[in-house]
């Protein structure tokens, strides 16, 4: 079954605040939406371009490090325009590139990113990153009703 929207969470749970994009991807799957599908990865690699082919809507969640900004960033994002494909992934614009080369079709994509206070080896979240994960899932939501009231229409 096609899902209308994909959130893919990604990062190193293992690295304290990284794990935020995976944290946020997992509470957006604990909900049960039946138009979203959600995923918490440790990276973004060339497997995701196949099922986000089949999506209208991707939002990519991921942690930023503290002094880029306090605020929860979301951003409209488009894919890579260099021409290059590359099988080395390393941000959600190669990833929309190569699912545009490959498939013909990418959705509409947005990049949230949650400020992060530790990055250390750890498996607990700073309150930096709880206080971001918060804010950040009340974006999505907001993403995600935007949407779903274009697909009604």
């Amino acid at each position: 079954m096609n899902k209308a929207a994909m959130v893919i969470g990604y990062g190193n749970e293992l690295r304290g605040d990284d794990a935020i994009g995976q944290r946020i991807a997992n509470t957006v799957s604990s909900w049960h939406l039946s138009s979203v599908q959600s995923l918490a990865v440790h990276q973004l690699t060339p497997e995701l371009a196949e099922p986000l082919a089949h999506t209208d809507l991707a939002i990519f969640v991921d942690a930023c490090i503290d002094g880029q900004g306090e605020n929860v960033q979301v951003e409209l994002i488009s894919p890579n325009g260099s021409g290059v494909v590359s099988c080395h992934l390393g941000d959600p614009r190669s990833l929309l590139a190569l699912t545009e080369y490959i498939y013909g079709h990418c959705p509409s994509a947005w990049l949230v990113t949650v400020p992060g206070a530790n990055f250390e080896i750890s498996d607990r979240l700073s309150s930096t990153a709880q206080n971001g994960i918060s804010i950040a899932l009340i974006k999505i939501v907001h993403l995600l009703d935007q949407c779903q009231n274009l697909w009604v229409h």
